[in-house]
Formats: C-alpha cells, structure tokens, sequence
C-alpha cells in the first residue's frame, strides 16, 4: 500500500519531466532550427529598410556562428522591453531608455555600443523647424505644435520634452510621428511647427548631414535648405545591442564576435549603416549609460510615467 501511494505521488511529478523533456526535445537548444536565436529591431526608422538589411546581416551571423536566427520589428519602443520579459527575445538593437528601462525590469544586458560616422559615440537630441516658420530660438516654441518620435525615444522626445519643461516652454499640441523620418517629413510639410529627433554632425571633410534630416533627404534633396537646427540637448551614449541575461555565455561571445565581424566587412558595413546609420560596434558595459541614468533621476522622469503615455 505505501509503495503504492509513493508511485502516486511520483507520478505528477514524473509525468511533468517528461512532458517537458519532449518539449525541449521538439523545440531544441536555443539557436536551432526549430528554436532560432530572436533579434528585435527597434522600430526608429523605415521597417522595410531594416528587414532587407537585417536579412544581410542573419545571413552572415548563421554562416559565422552556425546558429539560426530570425528577427522582428516591434511597433513600439516599449514593446521590445516587453519581448525580454516573456522571452520572446535573446538580442535587440535598442535605444538608449529602452535599454535603461529592459535593465531594470529584466535585467538585460548591454554588450555592445553603436560607433557612428567619424567614430562618435554619443549622440544628442536637436530640435528643428523650417527656415520659414519664423522661429529662430526654443523660446519661440512656446504656443506651438511639436512633433516627437516615441514615448520612449531618447533623442525624440524625452530629453526635448525634458529641456522645454525646465525651460517653462508650453507647445500649444504635441504629436507622436513614432519614427525620426516621420517627425522631419512632418516639418518640411508644415503639419508641424517643430520637431524632435536624434542629432549627428556633418561629416567631417564634406559637411554632408548625418542627422535625421539625412534619412529623407532622398525624398525631399532640398531638405538641408528648407529644414534647419535651433537648438540641441546634452550629449547621450550611442544605443547599445543588449542580451537576455540568462543566454548562455559562451553563445553571447560568440555571436558579438561575429557581430564586431560583420560591421568590419564593406558589406557589413554598409547592411548596418542602412539600418542605424552604424559605421562601428565596440565593447561596452551597463556602467556607461550610468550618466544618462543620473540626468534622468535629475530631471524626475521615471519609467512608469513614460510608459503610460
């Protein structure tokens, strides 16, 4: 009779270990075929521009590592944290408060920081309107309609919005474009008066623009005559490319090898230049975004509020 209640017993507890030794035995390991490595694209510019370079680069990351991968573009900033939380993501290139935010809820990690033309690695938000708006100074914002990139954007919106309330500066209406190309193509367009959204210098040589009035300047060559700067916010490190924390080490090696690897090679190159602008990848900790940190516990900004705009 014991033997009997001891089988009971052990049978749930049984039943659950090879229910999820067949799981695993169906999915495999992570990084094969039917369990490929997941990396998340943040959704800042064109998506179409992203998935064709993103295909570049899992191309090479397979040949590189022999891992499989697939990739997503999320319709938010916000909803990249969220994939780590349920594990719908391993790799992500995120913005700068995304990953602030994914670290403290996760515990994601950064490993790698974006290199950008003439090897900056910081960036900052500017502010910009058409030369023909009549507005020369941020104080001339007030009683305006601004368009910002996301809620969560660093560079598009939360260091502008940041900057115009220590100001005491009041935009009249304040609109989310959800892209830095959208928030400049509203600008020269006039549906807005002014706009936030992520700033680089010209390149060193030739003056060519490097910030986000270069992402549409296809579209609209006058860009650089219609559209100027009237004003900037403080330097921010570049974003970084974050893993989940409990992927295996020797795999995260891995694949940042390949990674710093494939930006080297002209095809590499320029897969990541038309994604993110990307020149470079270099080595980096969670200690080098403590700055950022520090200025948004300053200004009294918080995740939660963000979010829930």
């Amino acid at each position: 009779m014991k033997i009997l209640k001891y089988f009971l017993y052990l049978l749930p507890i049984t039943l659950f270990v090879i229910i999820l030794s067949a799981r695993e035995l169906n999915e495999g390991a992570l990084g094969t075929k039917y369990n490929p490595i997941k990396m998340y694209f943040t959704p800042s510019v064109d998506a179409d521009r992203i998935t064709t370079n993103a295909k570049v680069l899992v191309d090479y990351l397979e040949k590189e590592t022999g891992y499989y991968y697939i990739t997503a573009i999320p319709a938010s900033f916000v909803a990249i944290v969220e994939a780590f939380g349920t594990k719908k993501a391993d790799i992500a290139g995120m913005n700068t408060f995304s990953y602030l935010m994914a670290n403290e809820k996760y515990g994601v990690e950064a490993k790698l920081r974006v290199v950008r033309e003439d090897n900056q690695t910081t960036y900052k938000g500017q502010f910009i309107t058409r030369f023909d708006s009549g507005i020369h100074s941020l104080r001339d914002i007030e009683g305006k309609k601004i368009a910002y990139v996301d809620p969560s954007s660093t560079s598009g919106y939360i260091l502008p919005k940041a900057m115009l309330d220590s100001m005491g500066i009041k935009p009249s209406e304040s609109v989310f474009a959800m892209k830095h190309d959208n928030v400049v193509i509203m600008v020269y367009q006039r549906q807005v008066d002014v706009g936030a959204t992520y700033y680089a210098p010209p390149k060193l040589g030739t003056g060519q623009i490097l910030d986000a009035r270069m992402r549409v300047e296809q579209q609209f060559p006058d860009i650089e005559k219609k559209v100027k700067i009237i004003g900037f916010t403080e330097d921010i490190p570049n974003d970084p490319w974050v893993f989940r924390k409990d992927m295996d080490e020797k795999m995260k090696d891995k694949i940042i090898k390949a990674l710093i690897k494939f930006v080297g090679t002209d095809e590499g190159r320029k897969a990541m230049f038309d994604i993110y602008d990307i020149v470079g990848l270099i080595p980096t900790t969670d200690k080098d975004y403590d700055k950022l940190r520090k200025m948004l516990k300053a200004q009294g900004i918080s995740f939660e509020k963000l979010v829930k705009k």
